[in-house]
């Protein structure tokens, strides 16, 4: 009764401007979504993709995809309120961001390449888990039958394992819910990083030399033609490193205020590009200096079995564990985006609407929609499917890195912050924006042509449901 008084004589302390309840996130919660949603399965690849730059292009395009990501991710922040960064209206998802800053057609293309960005997200996320479940696996079947059996096995039972844990983790309404199991995500994806980069140090100690080169792999271990494509490929593994644009926006709704949204963003974004930029140089550079050429797509498992044996399992059964976490905080706005929508047609729809509860001794009831069941349970056995028929990790994570990460990271965010800022045509700020866009805009072409022949060459070798690894 208490509640309901206060509740009615100052409805504020329950609910923010917009009438929803009251959002409670800090700098360390948004901070803990971004490193869940970007230190996953792509600080993986970087050592081999610095294997394929060598020691200065390697390192320098790194430092320049996370200034670029974090420059235009305090652009992308600020228009999470049109007008006024305290009192303006907000936008919710990234997809209304552009639609009030851009117009409808920009934001059915943002909306395209968003969501179709964060379904190849989701794809190769179920790989990457089932790569690493294969890893424990493998190891220890090998360590039992003393190296004698060579432990080839199908990831197809795997990847369906995964997905039926994301069936059941789907059901979690919203971002708001997801608060413990990103921070468990997070503390997941330090580990693995930690073990990675520690078992780097140690086989560099242990070769007791540092490997690599200036410029990479040489030509004559690669041809011409591969040597460029691989590069290229490179790029877009780096970009998919630091993909987190497509729900920057959904993670900035979950911030309380005063102060402004913006500027906690700003500090989460900062905390959040510094930590994974450290990681990926100290993890990147660590493998190339203990693999060289040799560099691993993916980096765990370029240790093979090494001992103690254990210490792999743990790093890879980390991976899953956090790649369970990052699964659903990336697909959280895909998931909204349909459901939202469909509410919006279907209002009087009880399958739409209607939320029905099971009650659930000692705890609050469990509330579930029977939309909700079953489009997440057929969009997580689609993007399992995907993955059982291409399940070629490196090469799918620099497809989606290549795709997304210009119009997501850079063209919508600097054509929303000159809209907002008014900033005039043709000034030096303008140019200089245009000049930034229209680079990233080569890089994304060029990454994702390097990306798509790779996934063309696995293609012609591998055999769906049949290839053992």
């Amino acid at each position: 009764m208490l509640e309901d008084g206060v509740r009615r004589t100052n409805p504020l302390a329950f609910f923010d401007d917009d009438g929803r309840r009251k959002r409670t996130g800090t700098v360390w919660t948004a901070s803990a979504h971004i490193i869940t949603a970007v230190i996953g399965s792509g600080v993986l690849s970087l050592a081999w993709a610095i294997a394929q730059l060598g020691w200065v292009a390697g390192p320098a395009v790194m430092v320049l995809f996370s200034a670029v990501t974090y420059y235009t991710s305090i652009l992308l922040a600020a228009c999470y309120r049109t007008g006024d960064q305290l009192t303006g209206r907000r936008n919710y998802t990234y997809t209304q961001a552009v639609r009030s800053y851009l117009g409808g057609m920009n934001a059915k293309f943002c909306a395209l390449v968003q969501y179709a960005n964060l379904f190849g997200v989701a794809v190769g996320y179920t790989i990457a888990a089932s790569i690493s479940m294969m890893a424990v696996k493998r190891s220890n079947c090998y360590h039992n039958s003393g190296g004698k059996d060579p432990c080839k096995m199908n990831s197809n039972v795997y990847m369906i394992s995964f997905g039926i844990v994301q069936i059941v983790l789907s059901q979690i309404p919203d971002f708001k819910e997801l608060w413990w199991l990103s921070i468990v995500a997070a503390v997941m994806s330090f580990t693995y990083s930690i073990t990675g980069l520690g078992l780097g140090i140690a086989k560099v100690i242990a070769n007791g030399t540092v490997k690599g080169s200036i410029t990479g792999v040489s030509i004559g271990v690669v041809s011409e033609s591969q040597k460029i494509w691989r590069s290229f490929q490179a790029f877009g593994n780096i970009a998919f490193a630091y993909s987190y644009s497509m729900i920057l926006i959904e993670i900035q709704d979950t911030i309380k205020s005063p102060p402004e949204e913006s500027k906690t963003m700003s500090k989460a974004t900062l905390v959040s590009v510094s930590v994974m930029t450290i990681f990926y140089l100290l993890c990147g550079g660590f493998g190339y200096a203990a693999f060289g050429d040799e560099s691993p797509g993916n980096l765990l498992t370029g240790f093979g079995f090494y001992n103690p044996y254990w210490l792999l399992d743990i790093a890879n059964a980390a991976i899953v564990v956090h790649l369970v976490g990052a699964y659903q905080v990336d697909c959280q706005p895909l998931f909204k985006f349909i459901e939202n929508n469909a509410a919006q047609k279907f209002p009087e729809s009880d399958f739409v609407t209607k939320e029905f509860e099971v009650p659930i001794p000692g705890c609050r009831p469990f509330k579930f929609n029977l939309l909700r069941l079953v489009w997440r349970t057929s969009f997580v056995i689609c993007c399992t499917v995907i993955a059982m028929v291409l399940p070629f990790f490196n090469d799918i994570v620099g497809l989606i890195g290549a795709i997304g990460f210009w119009p997501l990271t850079v063209y919508f965010p600097v054509e929303m912050y000159i809209v907002q800022t008014k900033i005039p045509k043709w000034s030096t700020k303008w140019i200089c924006l245009q000049m930034l866009s229209g680079l990233c805009c080569l890089l994304t072409i060029v990454a994702a042509i390097g990306s798509f022949t790779a996934v063309l060459e696995d293609i012609k070798v591998y055999k769906p449901f049949k290839t053992n690894y």
